[in-house]
């Protein structure tokens, strides 16, 4: 299928042929037939891509930062790395997307194949889309018409935050096309509206809309209108849907407005607000947030969970089908603010120049029955062998860390995979791999590949893992193995009743460091005190990594790196466990935690693992005390050693061991020989990560069995 993004390294705006999305539990593969065109959103977003590394630097001060902080502590090749990676990853462009159902994922019951609807879907002949974020448009409303859904609901949400009384006067700065529909809709509300634009031709069309609406390049001070116009009373509300850096538009607003008037901000302004405009009116000031309750909440667009209408009459998806009801109502009028009708093909005729002067609104226009393909084979050729490798999941490690050592292993990357496929086409090119796929299944499937590599969110992990098992691929997952004891009691016996004989490795690379490959030799046997510190940062609540049905916790999640890391330089097996957590509620702060580890050899390890540590500060930090030695390695750059003859010191660039862990794992697949990591470390180190949060839950230790 075809879609539109934006490439934010090259500055271009491309028409990419990628696998169609398959559709996925709680979500709606929607055919699409129209979209629209968000000029203000998607200028910024283009014009954002054109600009040098200096101009986006500029446009974000709070990324610089971030990247300041990590050149202090991983150094400058790393940063680079990671910054040139993030660039390298392009913006499916578009938000507003009307289509036909062609599929319902499992727990859809809402819609059936052949309904039409309106989504947040982008600009692609299909998309795939949560349930909350779809709604069906009634007979005797357009697919034109209908693809203002979304631009309506920004508004309508707006509107619904000011709560406009009948009768009262809102202004409206800013008369784009998020700004007509909203005056529109106040008016229709039975508001006296008031429309402020620096363009005629946008004053125009509100004055035929039945709103009074000002050009302030014509000599009209707009706060003296709207105080001539309501007796001096000023306005009740004043809603922006402006784009400006400016301050003065919010200082405008509130000169503009009564006292104890309401100011709600839809668009994009300077915010430097003037105490004195507000405290002399007391007036309130919000912002609103995209289409309504819901918006960024993962239990609500993610996982289909609805709020109850008692408690949030109106959600993001109930804003779509209320604008999509005031259009097959007559109350809103959308088909004179369409510009222009274009073919997808043709997206250059709007993307070409994007401040054209007397654009509204540009419609594209979509094939009626587009190819689907599940898979995009790329130009490039391998030769036929088993030692091809297939990468399901397509995400920023993926891309940043993954693909990039396997080619510096020089190994053969077959396919990419990702659930909506645009990912999976892009890393493919990157990778050099010969085909993109949305169907992980293909993969699989196909006996030229030796090693699958899984790399999709926690959750995923067991189940992925157990078919590549049955399939009788090799198969290597990224950390964690799984998620609890069901999950691995499922990964153990489909590997020991496998057919044909696989390996099992999970990406614990920080034993693979050859910074932690010299630790261990020169520790030598014996017990051993190891403290392993981990400045992991913080990481918002809403994250999915917190969700112990999608990312296990930090503890299982992230931390099991570090019960590996200590295993491996301890040379034994943990026996038991005991967790301690941060603050008054312990057992629900898994990402500040301190766990002890009893091995079986005698060794004991700490591992300190924060969030609630200063970014300045390194990262990582392993300490090892043994017979008189002490090894102290930071952040995976040095190592320094006491008591150690003949070492005292080994540095480099950050290395953690990712490259040496695929190198390894490359010759394996190749030329055959042992698992770099035995399966029963594997199942000790997760069955520890398992024991570290019933540790913290029931006060005690735990045996590892």
């Amino acid at each position: 299928m075809k879609q539109i993004i934006q490439d934010l390294k090259s500055g271009a705006t491309v028409l990419e042929d990628v696998p169609v999305p398959l559709v996925r539990n709680g979500y709606v593969l929607i055919r699409t037939t129209r979209t629209l065109v968000s000029l203000g959103t998607e200028r910024m977003l283009v014009e954002f891509g054109k600009a040098n590394l200096i101009d986006k630097a500029r446009q974000q001060p709070d990324k610089v930062k971030q990247v300041l902080d990590k050149i202090k502590t991983d150094g400058l090749q790393p940063t680079l790395e990671a910054v040139f990676n993030k660039l390298g990853q392009p913006l499916p462009l578009g938000y507003c997307n009307v289509g036909v159902v062609e599929a319902v994922g499992k727990g859809v019951t809402e819609f059936v194949v052949g309904d039409r609807v309106a989504s947040n879907g982008n600009h692609a002949e299909y998309v795939c889309v949560p349930k909350n974020l779809v709604a069906k448009v009634p007979d005797n409303v357009t697919d034109e018409d209908a693809a203002f859904t979304v631009i309506g609901s920004i508004g309508l949400q707006g509107i619904r935050l000011l709560s406009p009384q009948f009768g009262e006067t809102v202004v409206v700065i800013g008369l784009g096309l998020i700004g007509l529909v909203t005056a529109e809709l106040l008016n229709s509300n039975g508001c006296k509206v008031i429309g402020v634009d620096f363009d005629q031709q946008k004053v125009d069309i509100a004055n035929k809309k039945g709103i009074i609406a000002i050009n302030p390049s014509h000599g009209i001070d707009p706060v003296k209108f709207v105080s001539e116009n309501t007796n001096g009373i000023g306005a009740d509300g004043v809603l922006i849907t402006a784009s400006a850096k400016s301050d003065e538009v919010i200082h405008q607003a509130a000169e503009m407005s009564r006292k104890r008037g309401r100011i709600v901000l839809v668009g994009v302004v300077g915010l430097n607000i003037r105490r004195d405009d507000f405290y002399k009116k007391e007036l309130s000031f919000q912002v609103s947030c995209s289409y309504g309750p819901g918006r960024y909440d993962d239990e609500y667009e993610i996982k289909g969970h609805d709020y109850p209408v008692p408690f949030v009459r109106w959600t993001e998806k109930r804003n779509f089908e209320a604008i999509l009801q005031a259009i097959s109502a007559g109350k809103l009028e959308v088909n004179s603010l369409i510009t222009e009708v274009v073919d997808l093909n043709n997206y250059e005729e709007i993307y070409g120049n994007m401040r054209k002067h007397g654009s509204i609104a540009s419609i594209l226009k979509f094939n009626e029955k587009p190819q689907i393909e599940s898979v995009v084979r790329l130009n490039n050729t391998f030769s036929g062998t088993n030692a091809k490798i297939g990468i399901i999941g397509a995400g920023n490690f993926a891309s940043a860390t993954i693909v990039p050592s396997l080619l510096k292993a020089k190994a053969t990357i077959k396919y990419i995979a990702s659930a909506q496929g645009l990912t999976a086409k892009i890393l493919a090119k990157k990778a050099g791999a010969e085909c993109a796929t949305s169907d992980y299944k293909v993969i699989l499937q196909d006996p030229e590949v030796g090693l699958v590599i899984v790399t999709t969110r926690h959750n995923l992990h067991a189940k992925m893992v157990i078919e590549s098992i049955e399939a009788g691929k090799n198969v290597f997952v990224e950390k964690p193995l799984c998620l609890n004891e069901s999950e691995l009691n499922d990964i153990i016996n489909a590997y020991n009743n496998a057919e044909k004989h696989v390996t099992l490795t999970v990406g614990f690379n920080r034993r693979f460091s050859p910074f932690a490959e010299k630790m261990k030799s020169l520790i030598g046997d014996g017990p051993k005190n190891i403290i392993a510190t981990m400045n992991a940062g913080f990481i918002p609540a809403e994250v999915w990594i917190h969700d112990m049905e999608v990312g296990g916790g930090r503890i299982i999640g992230e931390a099991c790196h570090y019960i590996d890391l200590c295993s491996y330089l301890a040379g034994s097996d943990v026996v038991s466990v005991c967790m301690s957590a941060l603050g008054e509620n312990p057992q629900e702060n898994t990402d500040n935690a301190s766990i002890l580890l009893k091995y079986r050899n005698g060794s004991n390890a700490v591992i300190n693992y924060f969030a609630n540590g200063n970014k300045g500060y390194a990262k990582e930090r392993i300490e090892v005390y043994s017979q008189e030695k002490i090894l102290i390695l930071d952040n995976w750059r040095e190592l320094k050693g006491y008591g150690t003859k003949s070492f005292s010191r080994m540095k480099s660039s950050m290395n953690k061991g990712h490259l040496n862990q695929f190198s390894l794992l490359n010759q394996r697949i190749k030329s055959g020989g042992e698992a770099i990591i035995p399966f029963e470390s594997i199942l000790n180190t997760t069955k520890a990560s398992f024991a570290c949060i019933a540790s913290l839950k029931e006060n005690r230790w735990i045996e590892v069995k």
